[in-house]
């Protein structure tokens, strides 16, 4: 009954249809409603700071943080001579240097410091004491 042409025989079942249709949707909207209420607002992660309570926050020296402000590696506003910074913005910084999203397991730590620091494997050390 999507490309066809209704006729008043068909109002009845019609409209069933569209009251159907409209309680799912209902239904759909309330749910969603609930999951938005129950997540935290981003707009409560927008707090300004200063640079001491910015510091505090990220657990960095105020020397380090100068450092990124005269780089302009960290997101900051300058109001007259004071720093503003945001709490949502320094997370999102903090999160942006992370070099790999999962933690390496003890063997995978060991073949990147063994590559990094051109160590010999083991198999490789025996071979060089038996030539020797």
């Amino acid at each position: 009954m999507t490309t066809e042409e209704i006729t008043f025989n068909d109002l009845p079942k019609v409209v069933a249809q569209l009251l159907d249709k409209i309680s799912g949707l209902e239904l759909s909207f309330n749910r969603l409603y609930e999951d938005i209420k129950k997540s935290p607002s981003r707009a409560s992660e927008h707090i300004p700071m200063n640079i001491d309570e910015a510091c505090e926050f990220l657990k960095m020296k105020k020397g380090t943080m100068y450092y990124h402000l005269q780089n302009r590696s960290i997101p900051a506003t300058k109001k007259g001579k004071s720093y503003i910074f945001f709490k949502d913005e320094l997370i999102k910084w903090a999160e942006s240097g992370r070099t790999t999203e999962v933690p390496l397991t003890p063997e995978e730590m060991n073949a990147a410091l063994s590559k990094r620091a051109g160590k010999n494997t083991p198999t490789d050390r025996s071979k060089l004491l038996l030539k020797k």
